[in-house]
């Protein structure tokens, strides 16, 4: 049977959710896959740390995370950072060693570095490298050794391409959950009757939210449901904004995939995952913060895409929502045909088939 390993870290939802995605695309296929967070298996707390000050970073200094990130793109800068990783390396070799996979699948870019190292681009199995990003994908993820890269869509690959030509690029998809493509379509089109379902989901900077809600409810044409992960102080802030009008507040969910494909509209950040379930679930996005750097690619590829819009302000967001609703909700119907023809609901089960397959 393949084995599969699959190397992630908590920076960003967008790693683990591909992470275990592709897992359930390999089990799927009748692989076995095993996904492993060595940053946190090494690091422990000094690793949780390091998380919540790069979230700090992105919500209170995202000029800082642009330079550190940009400072990525140096090579001298990247050499020295992924020689400092020597403990996380020595980790890696005995889980390896231990495990003997017939593939392994990195997700986030420091393990390709650290697999060079460790192999010399001569490993005993299959190598593959997910990019997480879409367009402005950092150097760093394909700086080491010529294995090859799989990306979301083709304007990505070609932008790799270009960068890396002796490098096989596939642009087979960003791996979501399984059930995008296997829970057929029952959403009403918004109009007649129908409300506009809108999700909000409220990340790291949840400075206005309720400023945002109370503001939405004061539409006549929507339903607003509002995730707030464990942040039970700012469930009570929000159900004060509402003052008594009907909201559904969710705290930590586990069935997003579910709440995408119920609602007709998403607003959030331009995360990776948030993005690429966005686009499986043919739900637009209204785009409310972009992460400088690697998720500048994801908000282009919505808006040159034609699905969804970038709105920034509770103005612009109030003003979005209500554009949608002229003309029977014709823009929201072209967004969401747009989303049909960007989004890969099983590109969890073609990212694992590739992998599962013999060179």
């Amino acid at each position: 049977m393949s084995r599969v390993l699959i190397l992630t870290a908590g920076y960003g939802e967008g790693h683990n959710a591909a992470a275990y995605a592709l897992a359930e695309g390999v089990r799927a296929l009748g692989g076995e896959a095993d996904v492993r967070d060595l940053f946190l298996e090494t690091y422990g707390r000094k690793q949780v740390t390091s998380r919540l000050l790069y979230l700090q970073c992105i919500d209170r200094a995202p000029w800082l995370w642009a330079a550190v990130y940009r400072a990525m793109e140096l090579p001298p800068v990247a050499w020295i950072t992924m020689h400092t990783l020597w403990p996380l390396k020595a980790r890696l070799r005995a889980l390896i060693a231990e495990q003997q996979p017939t593939a392994v699948v990195s997700v986030y870019p420091a393990y390709g570095h650290l697999l060079d190292q460790l192999y010399g681009g001569a490993a005993p199995f299959a190598e593959h490298t997910i990019i997480t990003d879409s367009i402005s994908v950092n150097s760093i993820w394909y700086t080491h050794g010529p294995r090859g890269y799989i990306v979301a869509n083709e304007v990505t690959a070609d932008i790799v391409r270009k960068r890396q030509p002796r490098t096989p690029v596939h642009a087979l998809g960003f791996p979501v959950r399984t059930i995008f493509a296997d829970t057929p379509r029952t959403r009403p089109v918004p109009g007649e009757g129908t409300p506009l379902r809108v999700l909000l989901m409220v990340n790291h900077a949840k400075a206005g939210a309720a400023s945002l809600v109370r503001r939405l409810l004061a539409l006549p044409h929507i339903r607003l449901t509002v995730t707030i992960g464990r942040d039970e102080a700012l469930g009570r802030e929000l159900r004060a904004a509402a003052g008594g009008k009907a909201l559904t507040i969710l705290g930590w969910v586990k069935n997003m995939p579910e709440l995408l494909m119920e609602h007709h509209i998403l607003i959030g950040k331009a995360g990776g995952a948030a993005t690429q379930e966005a686009l499986a679930s043919h739900t637009p996005m209204l785009i409310t913060q972009i992460v400088p750097g690697q998720e500048e690619g994801n908000a282009q590829l919505i808006l040159d895409n034609e699905c969804g819009a970038l709105t920034t302000t509770t103005d612009a967001v109030a003003s979005a929502l209500q554009e949608l609703a002229h003309n029977d909700f014709a823009r929201w119907k072209h967004w969401a045909a747009q989303c049909v023809k960007l989004g890969r609901p099983d590109s969890a089960r073609t990212v694992a088939r590739f992998i599962l397959t013999p060179p």
